[in-house]
């Protein structure tokens, strides 16, 4: 009747959400057309708050917009081993990943992380005295066409 689930995706009991009901009324618009200094204690209050807010008056046109979400709904729905062609790893910090772990439980997402500048100059280490840098570069896909 119901379909299978893979066990990597299931949450141990205790991890589970708890059946309650909860409103998300006020989720937090952004007006990135205010001043700064509003913007900054706005994302601030909503990241602390919220976790998460909407971002408006952001001035990317509409059918950028649509092209984007068109391409990533096309690469995300390409064969896995074509994603994972390009995915992020020790060496490549960019790219394709579908093993991000919540609570020792695979998150059920696929993301594509990749950065405006390209390449990216990055500190090799955590460490706050080391001053080696590494370079950070974009792993585009050939297709589809546009994602880039």
């Amino acid at each position: 009747m119901g379909a299978d689930v893979d066990a990597v995706f299931v949450q141990a009991p205790e991890h589970r959400p708890k059946p309650t009901m909860v409103e998300a009324d006020g989720v937090p618009l952004i007006d990135l057309s205010r001043p700064i200094e509003d913007v900054v204690r706005e994302i601030g209050a909503a990241c602390s708050e919220w976790g998460f807010f909407q971002v408006i008056n952001h001035g990317v046109p509409k059918e950028t917009r649509r092209r984007i979400e068109s391409a990533a709904r096309e690469f995300f729905s390409m064969p896995l081993e074509e994603k994972r062609r390009f995915s992020r790893d020790e060496v490549n910090v960019l790219g394709y990943y579908d093993k991000e772990h919540t609570k020792n439980v695979r998150d059920w997402k696929e993301v594509f992380d990749f950065n405006v500048e390209d390449p990216t100059l990055a500190s090799a280490s955590a460490d706050p005295d080391d001053n080696e840098v590494t370079t950070w570069t974009n792993q585009w896909p050939e297709n589809p066409p546009g994602f880039r």
